[in-house]
């Protein structure tokens, strides 16, 4: 379990939440933040707008915790809307657009914590959006991972169980799995010879 760092006052520094599908990410961001309500820290917490799965609003995570959020279209308003506050927290960090790194460098070098989750490998196995470049510059990073829906051994893959070929899709257990590494691979083997599975 991540412990809270007890860094000085004035320091700031980023936290990455990352992993596949269904292996806690968003529950470990909401725990962290709760922490931080529990301690008495002003906290502002955002999701891109584009994540509707469970709520326009909240921050919500597989197994229902919620907790309120504000949905922002560019990674730049999180600027103008993190205000005074303490910790800031972001979720499906890979669905912001690039400037989120430069967004998070920004509000850890004014001494606020952030704490962001997102998935680091989309349904392709490959490294999503600008979750690698935010895992570089974090100073704590925490890799979560889910069980195989196949296999049953630790899963750190999202396998799509849909033939959608777009990068970005928005989806729960009918549209995705958890997958070890050899599940996926031979998922994806299985999908090249027949395309339509």
């Amino acid at each position: 379990m991540f412990i809270e760092p007890q860094l000085g006052r004035r320091g700031g520094w980023i936290e990455v939440i990352a992993g596949c599908m269904f292996s806690g990410k968003t529950e470990e961001l909401i725990r962290r933040l709760n922490r931080a309500i529990i301690a008495r820290q002003k906290v502002e917490i955002f999701k891109p707008v584009i994540d509707k799965r469970y709520h326009d609003q909240h921050i919500v995570s597989h197994n229902e915790r919620t907790i309120r959020s504000t949905p922002v279209d560019f990674a730049s308003d999180i600027l103008l809307l993190a205000g005074h506050c303490d910790v800031v927290g972001i979720d499906e960090a890979q669905f912001f657009d690039p400037a989120i790194v430069d967004v998070c460098n920004a509000l850890a070098n004014a001494g606020k914590r952030v704490i962001v989750a997102g998935l680091d490998m989309d349904f392709e196995g490959k490294p999503f959006g600008p979750m690698p470049n935010l895992l570089a510059v974090a100073e704590f990073v925490t890799k979560v991972h889910a069980i195989c829906a196949q296999t049953g051994e630790l899963a750190s893959f999202s396998f799509r169980l849909t033939g959608h070929e777009h990068q970005v899709m928005l989806g729960q257990r009918t549209e995705y799995e958890a997958r070890s590494r050899q599940a996926f691979v031979q998922g994806m083997k299985e999908r090249k010879k027949d395309p339509d599975r």
